[in-house]
């Protein structure tokens, strides 16, 4: 289906070449300007990558602490027991329980972003609310079932992003809030697109990084140029 835009939005677009591929700076100093709504606007990434999402090989996923943080409060819920739930209370988990907790989720509570959990915990988690939480279902992978639960909360508090490729080979996420120093967007990005290039399967041949689009929450999308984003991989 195609997108209608309101006049605010093909103004903005019509303020510079949308077609354009820009520096990350110069990206980023563009979606700050854009940024114009009555609301502190989230500055959101969208990269596409030369693999086949369909093979399970050349799946995309993974974790990055960004050195800036979201701007965002992350509202966290940690299912573990005892000393193990202690220290989930002392790194900010803002709920935490065991089959108490679990209950609540059943029960119809989904007022959080991030489930975490310890491993001891996970067959009965799958068992009871595998359906319920899918998405926000604590995974290995995503950094969210840990020994170490009290770091693992810190981390999603300070500003961890999780990086996952969908359907159509794109990854989504966000690295900021449109008030943040423009060179904090700029460490942010890199540091995200570093990440994304160092978990390129082995199997992805020609090229990685196809397209990499920034935008803020209502503004239209500034491309950049992933031959001039500074990654270290």
């Amino acid at each position: 289906m195609p997108q209608h835009h309101g006049k605010r939005f093909k103004k903005l677009a019509e303020g510079f070449d949308t077609k354009a591929l820009f520096a990350a700076p110069e990206a980023i100093s563009l979606v700050k300007k854009n940024a114009n709504a009555k609301f502190n606007e989230t500055v959101e990434v969208h990269v596409r990558l030369g693999v086949d999402p369909k093979k399970g090989d050349q799946s995309v996923r993974g974790t990055v602490l960004l050195p800036h943080g979201t701007g965002r409060t992350v509202r966290v819920i940690a299912f573990a027991k005892g000393d193990k739930a202690k220290e989930a209370l002392e790194a900010g988990a803002d709920k935490v329980g065991d089959q108490d907790l679990i209950d609540t989720v059943k029960a119809g509570f989904s007022d959080f972003d991030v489930a975490v959990a310890t491993p001891d915990m996970m067959a009965q988690l799958g068992k009871e609310l595998g359906r319920v939480l899918a998405q926000k279902m604590p995974n290995p992978k995503a950094g969210t079932v840990s020994a170490n639960i009290g770091a693992a909360i810190r981390d999603i508090k300070a500003g961890k992003v999780e990086f996952r490729l969908d359907k159509a080979g794109i990854i989504h996420t966000i690295v900021g809030k449109a008030d943040f120093d423009e060179q904090h967007l700029v460490e942010n990005v890199a540091t995200l697109l570093d990440a994304i290039v160092r978990a390129k399967p082995s199997s992805s041949k020609g090229t990685y990084l196809r397209s990499v689009t920034l935008t803020s929450t209502m503004g239209p999308g500034v491309k950049v140029d992933p031959n001039r984003v500074k990654t270290t991989a």
